[in-house]
């Protein structure tokens, strides 16, 4: 399968606290037998500690993680636009409709098998100026449960086929946004960094447009929004909540004088 240009790695200061506290505990109870509790505690808490970080979206403990646009990009007013899921026949060309006449880019984070179903949208996508990004190859809930060579299979059967679409992801963002100490280095061996967002508008669980709209009603320059092109909840039209969403969410960043812009080059 195609991969991208490994990366170096190194442990962020978590990780290598972490390996260190294990090694001591292992060390102290070859010492000193009758205290294995207290190191057994101690290596729970700390496994305990990376799995509350790993189910923290936004948290960086586990490996560098794009929150927000470099800042000069949020003195220049853009606005990080994604999506997740996608593509889909009926939504994702909406999308890319509403996105046009607004004069705004966004990325993409698409589903390796859903590419596979539509390389056409895949390649309607990148025709339009927007960016594709790598989202696994089947979206699997307890991605973040896998080990090394799982997610490292997902990641890179979705690269292959969003490649042979014609795109070239950069960014990866995990299922959910939850992550494991695994991921960091699976990502550098594949060359991908890791993105999160700012702001999360929740349209795939929540059917009210008000709702979702109130949720991102703080978004600004050099903020990253997450939206959803493939997965959503029907509003009581039965429609997607994002066709009413995304333009009243566009014309706000006009009127603020703002701009949609996709997710910049990786540093």
């Amino acid at each position: 399968m195609a991969a991208g240009r490994p990366r170096s790695w190194s442990p962020p200061a978590a990780i290598r606290a972490s390996a260190g506290l294990h090694l001591g505990a292992a060390a102290a109870t070859l010492a000193m037998p009758a205290i294995w509790p207290w190191m057994l505690g101690a290596v729970t808490l700390n496994h305990a500690a990376l799995t509350v970080a790993g189910m923290i979206p936004r948290c960086a403990l586990l490996g560098p993680n794009l929150r927000r646009l470099p800042d000069v990009q949020a003195a220049r007013g853009e606005v990080a636009l994604t999506f997740d899921d996608g593509p889909d026949p009926m939504l994702t060309p909406r999308v890319l409709a509403m996105l046009a006449e607004a004069g705004a880019r966004a990325s993409f984070f698409l589903i390796g098998e859903r590419a596979r179903r539509h390389p056409d949208l895949v390649r309607a996508i990148l025709a339009a100026g927007h960016r594709v990004e790598n989202h696994t190859d089947t979206h699997p809930n307890f991605f973040a449960a896998l080990g090394m060579a799982g997610q490292r299979r997902q990641i890179l059967r979705a690269q292959q086929s969003l490649r042979e679409a014609g795109a070239e992801p950069r960014w990866f963002r995990p299922p959910m946004g939850l992550r494991s100490p695994l991921l960091d280095p699976v990502l550098a061996g594949v060359g991908l960094h890791h993105a999160s967002w700012t702001w999360r508008s929740a349209d795939a669980v929540l059917s009210d447009a008000g709702a979702i709209l109130r949720r991102l009603r703080r978004a600004g320059a050099g903020d990253v929004v997450l939206l959803h092109d493939g997965t959503w909840r029907a509003d009581a039209s039965g429609q997607p909540p994002l066709l009413q969403v995304l333009p009243t969410l566009l014309e706000r960043l006009r009127r603020q004088g703002l701009r949609g812009v996709p997710l910049p080059a990786p540093e």
